[in-house]
């Protein structure tokens, strides 16, 4: 620049000295005096520099105010490009989507994040507002178009507003959408620029975190929330109760912030179990327990007590969740069950005590008995009124008899806690107990139907038997008297037990009235002379020795069927 301001000055000079002989050759004619030329030459020399100067002095001043508003216009483009890039940066940076709204020309310009997060292609993105306003979820558009509308009307200067955005696939975000409102000298809104940010994550947390919140609020369980850090107490400080915690204990929320879980427990606190409890939260394991605590007012009550470590996201512990309830009855329930086993237990003693006594010990003075009585029939006497006391008197022994007989049976299998079992042909096993009662389905005309699909049964021989003798003489003792007995047998299988159906078309039980006496001792429904209710006892108790279930279903005067259950072998 200085070069071409000295090449000005020069022509200039240049230019004016030529000037100035021209004026002085036309002045030479008309005037002939040498002072009169030196003079003007003089005055023509004066003017020139002064001029050359001058012009020199503002060329030099505008050429340095270009420079500097060169210089100056290079910084501020440097800047624009800077903040552009850091505008690109940051927009990446923050998955943000820039906008610019010229509010007048209703143009609208996007950055690449309506591509990248919203996953529109370039040529699909609109450049006016409707395009932004219609893919605004149909719940949010109403009440963000009157915000947004409102907000300008007012010439607020900041906006945001929260709504669903439209993807290109179909779905929805949720964003975060903030502008910021720019004025003209008049104060009308001409440009409007925001950055629309996807909340989608956050707002998912958020309902997540409202929908806890209401779960630990309304549950029945006490919780607790604790801080992670236990190095001045051995549990840490409480930060949180839900009202089912102040329902059980008594505390408010107020009492216990800020304090240990420790104030909860005392004298009947089990030291054992707090030192677990401890070891455990200083190890950050997950515990349960289950303790003795205290409420407010003092009363004692069993408590449930769990305690869960929370992490974060970089895995660090934050938090302990403790999960409490209130298990004293279960408690109470568990010690009166307790007793009434003692209870039980040795009523159990005594009735195996006295059933031995019962079945052994009178056993010897019934023999001598039941000898004398065979001695004496065979003596006769003439007294009519004596004889028929013997005979009731020798009735009874023989009944008592029997019934030590059928009790020592039903001590035995009660008494045999390992029962030997084996695999037995079921076909076989029931035409041996046919045969021992062949006289008895010969005189009542008996029809057997079977159905056998299993080949054996995993089942103690002499049981199986005795089972099967039991059910076969009880219906035949209790046919019906209007249609032919007619017994039908079918053996299942499956994947725990081989399934006995044994079914007759007897008289029936009235199971409305007697099922839950079916299989008791001594239970009779029939007014039978023979019946001693003992039957069905026996059944039950030897299919249940042997791991085995019975059932019954019954029709009065239509029939009964038995569901007996074998256990398979393990």
């Amino acid at each position: 620049m200085k070069n071409k301001t000295d090449k000005i000055t020069y022509i200039f000079i240049f230019i004016a000295i030529i000037l100035a002989f021209s004026s002085l050759t036309l002045l030479e004619r008309q005037y002939a005096s040498d002072d009169f030329l030196y003079l003007h030459i003089l005055r023509d020399f004066i003017f020139v520099t002064v001029c050359a100067v001058v012009i020199r002095y503002f060329i030099v001043k505008n050429d340095r105010e270009n420079r500097h508003n060169l210089e100056k216009l290079k910084n501020n483009n440097l800047e624009i490009r800077e903040s552009k890039e850091r505008y690109d940066i940051v927009a990446k940076a923050t998955s943000d989507t820039i906008w610019d709204w010229k509010i007048q020309e209703n143009e609208f310009t996007w950055n690449k994040g309506i591509q990248g997060v919203y996953g529109y292609k370039r040529d699909e993105v609109g450049q006016n507002s409707k395009w932004w306003f219609d893919r605004i979820h149909p719940e949010d558009s109403i009440r963000m178009s009157v915000k947004l509308y409102a907000f300008l009307e007012q010439k607020t200067q900041k906006w945001q507003d929260e709504y669903r955005f439209k993807c290109r696939d179909g779905s929805y975000k949720y964003v975060l959408d903030r502008g910021f409102l720019v004025f003209n000298e008049k104060g009308t809104p001409i440009r409007m620029i925001g950055a629309m940010q996807d909340i989608t994550k956050q707002k998912k947390e958020e309902q997540r975190l409202k929908l806890l919140e209401t779960v630990i609020t309304n549950t029945k369980d006490a919780v607790v929330i604790t801080d992670a850090n236990n190095a001045v107490l051995a549990i840490p400080e409480i930060v949180f109760v839900n009202q089912a915690f102040t329902n059980m204990s008594g505390y408010d929320y107020e009492d216990v912030i800020g304090k240990s879980p420790l104030i909860f427990f005392g004298k009947r606190t089990d030291p054992a179990e707090i030192a677990r409890l401890t070891h455990c939260i200083h190890q950050k394991q997950e515990c349960e327990t289950e303790l003795i605590c205290y409420k407010k007012n003092g009363t004692e009550y069993w408590v449930r007590f769990s305690m869960v470590p929370v992490f974060n996201s970089e895995k660090e512990h934050t938090h302990w969740i403790s999960i409490q309830r209130d298990v004293t009855e279960r408690k109470q329930q568990e010690k009166e069950r307790e007793q009434l086993i003692n209870e039980l237990t040795q009523n159990n003693k005594d009735l195996r005590q006295f059933s031995y006594i019962t079945s052994h010990n009178l056993r010897a003075p019934l023999s001598n008995l039941i000898g004398l009585l065979q001695l004496l029939e065979e003596i006769p006497l003439e007294n009519d009124e004596l004889q028929q006391i013997m005979e009731g008197f020798s009735k009874s022994t023989y009944l008592l008899n029997e019934t030590i007989s059928d009790l020592g049976k039903v001590v035995i299998i009660r008494d045999n806690p390992s029962i030997e079992k084996q695999h037995i042909p079921i076909r076989e096993s029931i035409d041996n107990v046919m045969d021992q009662i062949q006289i008895m389905i010969t005189a009542n005309n008996l029809q057997v139907d079977y159905d056998i699909a299993a080949s054996d049964v995993y089942s103690n021989k002499a049981y199986f038997e005795s089972i099967m003798l039991n059910l076969l003489t009880n219906a035949i003792k209790y046919k019906s008297e209007s249609r032919p007995l007619r017994i039908s047998i079918s053996v299942t299988e499956d994947d725990d037990f081989t399934i006995l159906r044994f079914s007759d078309n007897g008289i029936g039980i009235d199971l409305h009235k007697f099922r839950e006496k079916v299989f008791g001792l001594y239970q009779r429904f029939h007014n039978y002379p023979d019946s001693k209710g003992l039957g069905l006892y026996l059944v039950k108790s030897q299919i249940e020795s042997m791991g085995g279930e019975i059932s019954i279903e019954s029709e009065v005067d239509y029939g009964t069927t038995f569901i007996v259950k074998f256990r398979k072998e393990k």
